[in-house]
């Protein structure tokens, strides 16, 4: 019996994230799970199951079951740099060792015969996305344009005029490669090639389209959107399922890789979900305590300053931080305390402080510098 589309048996669409594919195995799992069904035949739909997941959770694997089918489970199948297999990439055998030394199977089996024609993925494109400091935080939506090979709209990929359609290859008969003979360290070999009629396709087209010319793709301006998630960092990435390149001969889209830089903020310093701010603060306020107002990326809060705070303090403002990215946790903003000498006394704050001085069993010392430097330091030296 031939097996079933791996989408199918999972029940989720070819677009579906690795988050809808983990749940849906879960769910599935559960249901037919042996030990849990006994109805005649769970068992074997537990298989089937367990074998579309392993499939599908692996990003590599998964690419290669879009490209190829259910081939790509063979473990004789001749996926290249897929993952598959093993010798340095070579998974398919000798005869693939050999072909990538001489460009064909040379008569050891149709591996490049199969391959040649087959559905291909398109290629994954880059694009970068510059955000704001506030806009990496909480997240927004974004649409963006740029170019790519699509799939001509007017022959649909087929790359024949409209009202024909491609013919068999007569060159290579449709089967997408040609045998070349060459001379080689082995002697005389047969090796195979490309065909450089169909390129591989296995098919001719006699009138081209009058759009793509016969390439069956086109180049131009693509528009997505999509929502910048919330808590994201400088260089972090998102997928977006085929927002690629168009496939070759029927094979699906590639992916869009969005990379993202973040800039800076005038005000504060972020690490991870942890933000940091600098809040100076009068030399009374640190003796006597207050309440003040700080800036945070949620709005302005009150912050309670103990009294007797010293310089390098740092408080906590809970849950005033970034969002951690793909959680419902969010951090904290951690603000440390600046004491502010002041300058510029008047005469009325200087005996107001020579007066606080006496009471303290402090010495004053008085010319035109900063009377508070001095009288720290002057505390200093009394330590030590």
């Amino acid at each position: 019996m031939a097996k079933r589309d791996y989408y199918e048996v999972l029940g989720i669409s070819k677009t579906a994230s690795e988050d809808e594919i983990k749940k849906a195995y879960r769910k599935l799992s559960k249901k037919y799970h042996p030990d849990i069904n006994k109805e005649d035949g769970a068992d074997e739909k537990f298989k089937e199951i367990s074998e579309a997941y392993e499939m599908l959770s692996d990003p590599q694997k998964r690419a290669a079951y879009d490209q190829y089918g259910h081939a790509a489970n063979d473990p004789n199948f001749g996926a290249g740099s897929s993952g598959f297999g093993g010798f340095g990439g070579f998974s398919g055998g000798f005869e693939d060792i050999f072909e990538s030394f001489f460009g064909g199977a040379g008569g050891f089996g149709g591996a490049g015969r199969s391959r040649a024609n087959m559905p291909r993925q398109g290629e994954n494109l880059q694009q970068r996305v510059h955000l704001s400091f506030e806009e990496a935080i909480f997240g927004k939506k974004e649409t963006i344009s740029y170019p790519r090979e699509s799939e001509c709209h007017t022959c649909h990929g087929s790359g024949a005029k409209e009202g024909s359609q491609p013919v068999t290859c007569h060159k290579c008969h449709g089967s997408g490669t040609i045998n070349i003979e060459q001379n080689s360290i082995f002697g005389r070999v047969m090796t195979q090639a490309t065909c450089d009629v169909c390129r591989g396709t296995g098919k001719e087209i006699k009138e081209k389209c009058t759009t793509c010319h016969g390439n069956g793709r086109i180049r131009e301006t693509h528009k997505v959107s999509f929502t910048v998630p919330e808590g994201v960092e400088e260089g972090q990435q998102m997928r977006l399922t085929g927002q690629g390149e168009a496939g070759y001969n029927g094979g699906p889209y590639g992916d869009l890789y969005i990379i993202f830089t973040v800039g800076q903020s005038n005000q504060f310093t972020r690490n991870g979900s942890e933000i940091y701010y600098e809040q100076p603060i009068s030399f009374v306020q640190a003796a006597l305590g207050d309440e003040v107002e700080v800036p945070t990326v949620h709005g302005k809060v009150k912050l309670k300053i103990p009294a007797g705070t010293q310089t390098g303090t740092t408080l906590r403002l809970k849950g005033k931080g970034a969002p951690r990215l793909r959680s419902s946790v969010v951090g904290d903003q951690h603000v440390k305390i600046r004491v502010q000498t002041p300058r510029n006394l008047s005469e009325k704050q200087k005996e107001l402080l020579r007066e606080f001085a006496q009471l303290s069993g402090e010495e004053t010392v008085e010319d035109d510098g900063n009377f508070f430097d001095k009288l720290f330091n002057h505390k200093d030296k009394k330590k030590k």
